[in-house]
């Protein structure tokens, strides 16, 4: 736990993601990212130099899933937890049958989850992206779209005023799988009717199967975002992530 805490400290103090104040919501999806994020940032403001107030924001896609147990874990931490209840699941599945769902709904989501910070006065936006995500869509990017980007660590809605943070970018996916397992979060299935059939999922694919010949193709990746840098890629510390995390 101290160990992946320090990683995450690490990341929020490279790119100077918390001040002192800070209202700061994850959005919790259900799944084990954004549980893990929750734990994490819950044990980071008990000794963090910036003080900062945390809560839980999840959005009901109305797809039939029960947050009870979300709730209760929430309630163990002394974390508020609100549920925002939609219908974003039917319209995009049943009303207007997309073909291609998962940008419409990320749009439907995003802008349910900021209408409500912005309502609770809650000025950052915790996102459970990992450095798998991080490397998956530099190379969506890429391969789709023929550009070189990626996702920021620290991002600036200048229509909302909410800044999104991703303070889980030096932690890989395994380790949260095998964090989420050994402290029996309450991960939710996804009972998205396109779930594992993504474009990102291609992605996830393909790497694992060139990682069998290039075993560092991910930290060469994400070392060349920093590098390079990509906007707002550039840490300001000098801190190098241990390859066995």
């Amino acid at each position: 736990m101290q160990r992946l805490i320090g990683l995450v400290r690490r990341c929020v103090e490279d790119y100077d993601m918390i001040n002192a104040g800070d209202r700061i919501a994850v959005g919790v999806s259900g799944g084990k990212d954004s549980l893990a994020l929750l734990i994490f940032l819950s044990e980071l403001r008990k000794y963090n130099a910036k003080p900062f107030a945390l809560e839980a924001v999840t959005v009901d896609m109305g797809l039939g899933m029960d947050y009870s147990k979300i709730e209760t874990l929430c309630k163990s931490l002394d974390i508020p937890f609100t549920l925002v209840k939609t219908e974003i699941g039917q319209v995009i599945f049943e009303y207007r049958k997309e073909k291609n769902p998962c940008s419409m709904c990320s749009k439907m989501r995003r802008g349910a989850l900021n209408q409500t910070l912005i309502e609770k006065g809650i000025n950052k936006l915790a996102l459970g992206h990992h450095y798998d995500d991080a490397v998956e869509t530099f190379l969506m990017s890429l391969l789709f779209e023929g550009r070189i980007s990626c996702f920021q660590p620290v991002t600036n809605l200048d229509r909302t005023g909410i800044i999104q943070i991703r303070p889980m970018l030096y932690i890989h996916e395994q380790t949260i799988d095998n964090f989420a397992a050994r402290h029996k979060l309450p991960v939710l299935e996804n009972r998205c009717p396109v779930d594992k059939q993504t474009k990102r999922e291609e992605v996830k694919n393909l790497i694992y199967d060139l990682s069998a010949t290039y075993p560092d193709l991910k930290e060469r990746i994400f070392g060349a975002m920093q590098r390079f840098p990509l906007p707002e890629w550039e840490p300001r510390g000098r801190y190098k992530r241990p390859k066995d995390v």
